[in-house]
This record gives C-alpha cells, structure tokens and sequence, in this order.
C-alpha cells in the first residue's frame, strides 16, 4: 500500500511537471495521454487510460531519465539524446531543425525576440555556434564536479547556464528544467519529488522570463536570478500540499471504494473523474461521456451510472432534462 502510494505521488507529480514544462513553451498536451504514458513507465495501472499521444511519450522519457537515473553522468550523448526524444521527427512544428545535435547558426544567430516582424525586441542572444562545444564541455565538467554546492543552488545555476547556452535549435527550455529536476533529485538523493518547479514556473512565468532576461543581459552577477529561483522553489514546496492532498483523498476513495461490485467501465469512470485536472470534466459527467469513456451503449452507460449512483459513488448535480450531469460522491454518501 505505501509503495503504490508512494508511486501515485510519484506520477501525480510527473504529471504536473510534463504538462507545465510544456506549458511554459506554449504547448498543450492532453492530461490523460500524460497520466497514461506515465503510470505504464512507473507499473501503474492503465484500464481505461487513453493512448499516449507522440508529443508526451518523449518529453516523459526525458524526464524519468533525468530523475529515476539521477546518479548518472550527464553527457554531451545524453543531452543530445534528450533532445532528439523531443522531437523523433526532426521538426519543431512545420520547421525542421538539427535533432541530437549542436545549432550551428546557419540562419542568424540564436535570438529570443517578441514583437512584429521589423520592429522586434531582441531578448537575448545566445553565445554563437562556434562557441558550443567548448561551453558545453566546461558546463559538463563544473556540473559533474559541483556536487557539493547547496542542491537548490546547483539547480538554479545549472538551469540559467544552459538556457543561456542555448545550444539547441529548440527545446532548451524543457531540457534546462530537466537538468534542474536532476539537480534536485541528487539533492534529495529521490527519484521522486513531492513538488514541481515548472508547475510553479508557469505561475510566474513572466517574472521568470523577465529575471532570466536582466541576468542575461547583466554583468555576470546572478544573485537576483538566484534569489528568485530560490523563492520560487519555496513556493513550489508551499503548493504542493494541495497536489499531495488529492493523491491521499484518491487513495481514501479506493480503500472505502474497494469492496464495491463495480464492473470494469465504472471503475475507468471513476478513476478518469479522480484523475481529472482543472479542465477535465466541465460540466460534470453525463450519459453521452460515459459512453465516449468506456464504448458503452446509451443504455449500459445509464444502467452503470444508476448503480455508480446507488453505490454512493456518484451524485446528481442540479438542473435536469439533457442537461443532467453527475459528479463523484463518497461511498456511504447521500
């Protein structure tokens, strides 16, 4: 039992992670597909889990890699495994890049800008190809040799060297918070944490970008990067409470749950409704959900409903007619 809760804290919080790491770029990906990806990789169970969806599969094997295998030397081939996990099909949307391997600047100089086309704010500008090599072998050999510095620091020096680096065409985003999740996960000597950066990242993501930027922009002194890397590290901690919460409620769920006589569909509709995120589920569960979830016909998904219901497992919520919609009660519960 406290394995497989250890493991439910484990994926819930690997699930937070790979959606807001995601997120934090501009890309959003699909909750359940994560969550499946996820529990099959950590041996939890997949019934009623949909298939993992391209975009996930990666991004989640990188980010076990960083930290179930932790005591592993970071490398010059790991890094560019990293990366060519991200992107198996050598694009980055309709744009094709260099996959597992250095920028080399062929198109301009590596530059975060905003703004129109002709009058855009040049952000940053990334240290020029030719220079990668060299850089990342002196990133590589202070991070494999810095083991001793305070974990928290070590995280956020490594996060801001690499982005800063940039030696990717794309994804360095993702992969620096890959480094600091390592980082971290040698700290604490853990495969897994109870909180996650970047879901506290994306909170802040504009003091983020804007601390990174006057870092960048600065003279080599990063103590306000580190201040506010620290801080925000503090505040992941803080919020973590309420992700941890919602493993215990789900685990309490199950033990009160577990002598129930529910068939396979219910036990799937039960668990997509504890699994499911912020926006899963607006407007509640109806008949023509169930039906989607588990392939039932109109009438099992009412019959399965109308017992989820008896069971004290769900509850009607208010209104009727086609806008009938049912949420999850407790077992024992009116």
């Amino acid at each position: 039992m406290a394995e497989h809760f250890n493991l439910d804290v484990q994926a819930e919080v690997l699930t937070h992670e790979t959606l807001n790491t995601a997120a934090i770029e501009g890309e959003k990906l699909d909750r359940q597909s994560v969550r499946s990806s996820i529990a099959r990789r950590l041996g939890l169970p997949t019934a009623g889990l949909p298939a993992v969806q391209r975009p996930v599969e990666g991004l989640v094997e990188m980010l076990l890699d960083a930290t179930i295998k932790h005591n592993e030397p970071l490398t010059e081939a790991r890094l560019k495994a990293w990366h060519g996990a991200l992107f198996p099909t050598g694009y980055s949307g309709m744009r094709q890049i260099t996959v597992g391997g250095w920028r080399n600047d062929n198109e301009g100089p590596m530059q975060v800008v905003s703004g129109p086309v002709a009058r855009e704010v040049v952000h940053f500008e990334a240290p020029p190809a030719r220079r990668l090599k060299t850089e990342i072998k002196k990133f590589l050999a202070w991070w494999n040799g810095a083991t001793s510095l305070d974990g928290l620091i070590r995280a956020g020096m490594a996060h801001l060297w690499f982005v800063t680096l940039h030696p990717f065409d794309d994804g360095n985003g993702r992969i620096a918070r890959a480094i600091t999740d390592m980082a971290l996960a040698q700290d604490e000597a853990l495969d897994a944490r109870m909180y996650s950066m970047s879901a506290q990242i994306i909170k802040e993501r504009d003091a983020y970008y804007e601390n990174l930027e006057h870092t960048q922009k600065g003279n080599g002194d990063i103590t306000e990067w580190l201040s506010w890397f620290l801080s925000c590290a503090e505040r992941a901690m803080e919020q973590s409470k309420e992700q941890l919460e919602g493993v215990l409620e789900k685990n309490r769920f199950w033990r009160k749950a577990a002598v129930l006589p529910l068939n396979a569909r219910q036990i799937k509709a039960v668990n997509r409704l504890l699994d499911a995120g912020p926006d899963g589920f607006t407007g509640g569960l109806t008949n023509r959900k169930y039906q989607s979830m588990t392939r039932a016909s109109s009438s099992t998904a009412k019959r399965d409903i109308a017992e989820l219901i008896t069971l004290g497992l769900l509850k009607r919520n208010a209104g009727g007619g086609r806008s009938v919609s049912y949420s999850l009660a407790r077992p024992g519960s009116e």
